[in-house]
C-alpha cells in the first residue's frame, strides 16, 4: 500500500510505503516473522525498562535445591502475527533486588524463541527487538507445565532516506537523522531514541507516532517531520529537502581558478552568519533562500549577493574586481557585482 505524500509546514514531504496486501498475503505472512530481515539494522540494546518498580512476589528458601523446569519463549510483531525467528535478545530477571537495587540478571539469549531452565518462582522476562520491546512477570509452578510465553511485541521498523528538491539523491555520507519521541516534556524537549540513524538502515521501534530529524550537511538544511510506524509493518519515509549543495570560489574571471588562502563567511538576508570558512573552495549545503558571501583575501573583501534553490547544486564565484554583469546559474544567481 502506497501513502501519498503528506506536506507538514509547507516545507516538509513524507512518501510513505508499507507492506503489500490482497494477491501479496501470503509473501506477508512470510515476512511477518522478519520483515526486516534484507535490510541492515541498528540493534544495539535498548534501554532497560525499571524492572524493579514492580512488585513482584520473592521466593523463599523452599526454591532452593528444587527441580528447574522448562520455559519456552516466543515473541511476535503483532497479536495474530507469527513467531519473530531472529533479532531478539531475551533477558531473564530475578525478582529479589541486590544491594545495588536492581533486579539480578538470570539468564539471556539472543536469536529468536527462546527455552530456560528456571527454578519455580517468579520472574520477569524482557524481549528486546532492536529498539522495541516487551516486558512480562511470569510464575514457575513447581507442579504441572508452564505454558508457552508469548510476548506481543507491538513493533514495527521504519527505513528513513531523503531528496534535495524534488527527486535529487542526496549521498549517504551527507546525510544523518535522529528519531525523538512525539511527546513534548515540560521544558520544550523531546525524549530522544536513537540518534546520527544513517540512510537505508532500519530501526525497529514500538508502534506509534515519532518525530524524525533529518540533518543535510552541517549548517541549516534540517527538516522535521512526524511518521507513524504499524505494527508488523516496514515503513520506508523519503523527507524532502529544501537545499542545494554550493563551491565557493574567488576568482579573477568567471570560470577562472580559485583563489587560495580566502576567509569565508556566509549570511543570511538578514544579516546572521551561518557558516565560516577557509580554502580555495569551500563546500556547503544551504537551505533554500538569498544569501551573501562575503570573501577575505589580502586584506581585502569581496561579497555577493545570491540566491539558493532547492535541488540544484552549483558554484558560487566571487570576482576579484567589478563587472558589469556577473555570470548568473540555475542554483545562484547574483544580485549584485562583487566588490572590493
Amino acid at each position: 500500500m502506497r501513502i501519498k505524500t503528506v506536506h507538514f509546514r509547507g516545507t516538509i514531504a513524507a512518501l510513505i510505503f508499507a507492506t503489500g496486501t490482497g494477491a501479496q498475503a501470503q509473501d506477508q505472512a512470510q515476512q511477518e516473522a522478519d520483515p526486516f530481515k534484507s535490510f541492515p539494522t541498528i540493534s544495539s540494546p535498548q534501554k532497560m525498562p525499571k524492572l524493579n518498580a514492580f512488585n513482584p512476589q520473592i521466593p523463599g528458601d523452599a526454591t532452593q535445591g528444587t527441580t528447574a523446569k522448562d520455559i519456552q519463549l516466543e515473541a511476535h510483531l503483532t497479536e495474530k502475527g507469527n513467531a519473530v525467528e531472529q533479532g531478539l535478545t531475551w533477558r531473564v530477571f530475578s525478582p529479589i533486588p541486590g544491594s545495588d537495587g536492581k533486579l539480578p540478571l538470570v539468564a539471556t539469549s539472543e536469536g529468536g524463541s527462546a527455552a530456560f531452565q528456571l527454578v519455580p518462582g517468579e520472574y520477569f522476562v524482557n524481549v528486546a527487538f532492536g529498539r522495541a520491546g516487551a516486558t512480562r512477570k511470569i510464575s514457575v509452578t513447581e507442579a504441572g507445565l508452564t505454558a508457552k510465553q508469548v510476548l506481543v511485541l507491538d513493533a514495527g521498523g521504519v527505513m528513513l532516506n531523503a531528496v534535495s528538491g524534488s527527486d535529487v539523491r542526496i549521498p549517504a555520507g551527507e546525510l544523518s537523522f535522529s528519531i525523538f519521541s512525539s511527546d513534548v516534556k515540560e521544558d520544550g524537549e523531546r525524549g530522544l531514541v536513537v540518534a546520527d540513524v544513517k540512510p537505508n538502515t532500519v530501526i525497529r521501534l514500538n508502534s506509534g507516532t515519532y518525530h524524525v530529524v533529518s540533518n543535510y550537511g552541517s549548517v541549516n538544511a534540517v527538516i522535521r517531520a512526524d511518521i507513524q510506524i504499524e505494527a508488523g509493518k516496514l515503513t520506508e519515509a523519503t523527507i524532502q529537502h529544501r537545499a542545494a549543495k554550493l563551491t565557493l570560489k574567488l576568482v579573477s574571471e568567471p570560470g577562472g581558478e580559485a583563489i587560495a588562502d580566502t576567509a569565508w563567511s556566509i549570511l543570511t538576508s538578514s544579516g546572521d552568519v551561518v557558516s565560516e570558512s577557509v580554502g580555495a573552495f569551500p563546500t556547503l549545503v544551504l537551505a533554500e533562500g538569498s544569501y551573501t558571501a562575503i570573501a577575505r583575501n589580502n586584506e581585502k573583501i569581496f561579497q555577493r549577493d545570491f540566491t539558493v534553490k532547492a535541488g540544484v547544486n552549483t558554484d558560487v564565484e566571487v570576482l576579484l574586481k567589478d563587472t558589469a554583469q556577473q555570470p548568473t546559474s540555475n542554483a545562484a544567481s547574483d544580485t549584485s557585482d562583487a566588490q572590493d
